[in-house]
């Protein structure tokens, strides 16, 4: 277990400001708490996944509710792991300008939004969806903010392995969300974005691994060498290719096209990241070692692979 001591700032230096907060900024505080870039990636791939599980164009009213649920479950999440998070996120240059940590949004403000963002999206997606959808919603709340947040992040290197499960609920949700049952092809695609998530996210902790070390959370990068991180890189995008196929064969919920997006797509991941392997061990550092690539075309791959899976039904 890695658990570290964070020094505070003095009392009061966090969300305690008193002076004027325009209306407008204020608004747009609130709307960062639920840290609305994530979100998008997080809708990226649940609209998808229920065209998959429609066999085409679901019904838009119900893809609508089903956004505004997964905006107002996220972003619930999201604002009380920066309520969780506020010491720590004052001490590092990445996340200095978020709300609480200036003052525009108090830390009891932020709890009470978040807490009312979970409970209203739970029962958003259950009067307007279906009780499934609903209770994986509120599952991934849960995890997010208590096994990851409280429970990994400060303790264990593999913080970012595990919890990435909240983020990869969203294709049960959007799945269950049609069908109101789960099936083997939502799980492919969990498999997918679950295997996605820590070379998605090692190359950014590589680059603001001094943030890191500074307020002791044991992010890979910071307890290991940029050769080890390399290696995993490796080792995940492999998986995670090869899982990605399995939609296709043996489990048939995709055609060729999907297929061939999955393989091409696939290719390029792991190009450029056996080349960050490669820059690694040769011992490149700094601005040279050119990792925030792989993270940039990560979120490239998931949009297309995603794309992909949308456009594959009506091609069959």
């Amino acid at each position: 277990m890695f658990v570290t001591a964070v020094e505070s700032r003095p009392a009061g230096a966090i969300g305690s400001s008193h002076g004027h907060r325009p209306f407008g900024a204020r608004v747009m505080a609130f709307v960062a708490l639920t840290k609305p870039r994530i979100i998008e990636l997080l809708l990226i791939t649940t609209v998808p996944v229920m065209f998959l599980a429609a066999g085409g164009v679901p019904d838009l009213w119900l893809v609508a509710a089903t956004m505004i649920g997964g905006y107002m479950s996220a972003g619930g999440a999201n604002a009380l792991n920066m309520y969780i998070d506020r010491d720590i996120d004052a001490l590092m240059h990445r996340t200095e300008q978020r709300p609480l940590v200036t003052g525009m949004v108090a830390p009891w403000e932020c709890l009470v939004f978040g807490v009312t963002l979970s409970v209203v999206s739970t029962a958003w997606f259950w009067v307007l969806v279906n009780p499934l959808s609903a209770a994986l919603s509120l599952a991934a709340i849960l995890y997010y903010v208590f096994v990851y947040t409280l429970g990994l992040k400060r303790r264990t290197a593999q913080n970012i392995v595990w919890g990435g499960i909240a983020g990869c609920m969203q294709v049960l949700i959007g799945w269950s969300a049609v069908r109101n049952e789960l099936a083997w092809a939502p799980f492919v695609l969990f498999l997918v974005l679950f295997f996605w998530t820590p070379p998605h996210y090692w190359p950014l902790s590589m680059k603001v691994k001094d943030d890191y070390e500074r307020v002791g959370v044991p992010m890979l990068p910071v307890v290991a060498g940029n050769v080890v991180v390399g290696r995993q890189i490796v080792i995940y995008s492999w998986v995670m290719v090869l899982v990605s196929l399995t939609l296709w064969w043996p489990l048939g919920a995709a055609s060729w096209f999907y297929a061939a997006a999955a393989v091409l797509l696939g290719a390029f991941w792991l190009v450029e990241a056996h080349a960050l392997y490669a820059r690694a061990k040769a011992g490149v550092v700094g601005a040279k070692l050119k990792e925030m690539r792989l993270f940039h075309w990560s979120i490239t791959y998931a949009t297309l692979l995603f794309v992909a899976v949308a456009v594959d039904p009506f091609l069959r």
